[in-house]
């Protein structure tokens, strides 16, 4: 049974192994250079500390958020005030992102110091229960510090992206090299290439626990999990239509409430079976039909479910699911506030 102390066990394992990986990448930089491993350990946590500094800026500038002046948008100014109330976190700064696309995400490395940013498109094409059902799953994430934890751990594989891209110097710089500096560098690049490659899949392992538990809170808070199951329908599909390699987007993936990529992925798949899950015949797959479709999607092939680990969220047709699982314990009485997060997989 999954619980608020699970989720913090899962984070502490989790940053302790990324913390483990990172100090044995640096002992072994520091080794490689021949430099004492207290100038290594003082470079990088400086690196780190820079760059958690400047993190809620680099976020807000390339999502393009803007924040929202008092009373322009009373409705979600007043629905978020009653949201923070009911989970006793501060009043987060609200923006907005003017892109067509319904998307949702929180940045911030304190609670007091959150902001909750909506896309244009969210609020153009979720009806009211369902926006909330979004706030409810931002918030979730405040009340939990996610956007701390995450922040935190994703200075680990860029340091490592730094230095693989040495690799790329070797194979395109110019020049001549002496045989010392040149397996000096394929050594620092091979090496980070690794510890990018682990500690990125950690992340998006603990990123996809982390959006489960979201998923969950907002059906607590909102009571309304059917809303939540919705808005992911309509977000995925909508997102789908985006390019999907919009750098703007995925220069922040973690933090949004559905990715991209994912929803292509998962697009895709559905969409090169429509006549099999266009169950009225008219041409076109709405939410009821759709939603069967992500359901039915769990029948996957084993490659796709392994697929699954390179995902920074979970699969939409699982977190359905559990939503559904979620919405029978509701209308049972059963979902009390020691037990919200008992349908969480991992």
């Amino acid at each position: 049974m999954a619980s608020i102390t699970t989720l913090k066990i899962n984070s502490y394992f989790f940053m302790g192994l990324l913390l483990l990986i990172f100090g044995l990448f640096v002992t072994v930089i520091g080794i490689i250079l021949q430099l004492p491993i207290v100038v290594m350990a003082v470079i990088f946590a400086l690196i780190i500390i820079i760059y958690i500094a400047v993190s809620s800026s680099i976020v807000k500038l390339t999502t393009g958020t803007r924040y929202l002046k008092k009373d322009e948008i009373p409705w979600l100014e007043a629905k978020v005030q009653e949201l923070t109330r009911k989970a006793e976190v501060p009043m987060p700064k609200l923006g907005i992102v003017d892109d067509p696309t319904p998307n949702a995400f929180v940045f911030g490395l304190t609670q007091s110091g959150s902001t909750l940013t909506v896309h244009r498109g969210l609020l153009e094409q979720l009806n009211d229960e369902e926006i909330e059902a979004v706030l409810g799953h931002e918030i979730g994430h405040i009340k939990n510090r996610d956007c701390m934890y995450m922040t935190f751990l994703a200075a680990i594989p860029l340091i490592a992206y730094v230095g693989m891209r040495l690799l790329f110097m070797v194979r395109y710089g110019g020049g001549k090299r002496d045989g010392r500096a040149l397996a000096i560098i394929l050594a620092i690049g091979l090496i980070s290439a690794i510890v990018y490659f682990l500690t990125n899949l950690l992340i998006k392992r603990l990123s996809r626990i982390r959006e489960y538990f979201a998923d969950a809170y907002s059906a607590h808070i909102t009571k309304n999990p059917h809303a939540l199951a919705s808005a992911l329908t309509k977000i995925t599909y909508g997102l789908s239509l985006a390019p999907p390699k919009d750098k703007a987007k995925n220069a922040a993936r973690s933090f949004y409430i559905g990715d991209v990529q994912n929803a292509h992925t998962d697009m895709t798949r559905i969409l090169s079976n429509k006549s099999r899950y266009d169950l009225d015949g008219d041409g076109v797959i709405d939410e009821n039909e759709l939603q069967l479709a992500m359901m039915d999607d769990a029948n996957r092939s084993m490659w796709d479910r392994w697929g699954g680990i390179f995902r920074t969220h979970p699969p939409t047709f699982k977190r359905i699911l559990a939503l559904k699982d979620l919405e029978k314990d509701l209308e049972k009485g059963e979902v009390r506030s020691d037990n919200i997060y008992e349908k969480v997989e991992f």
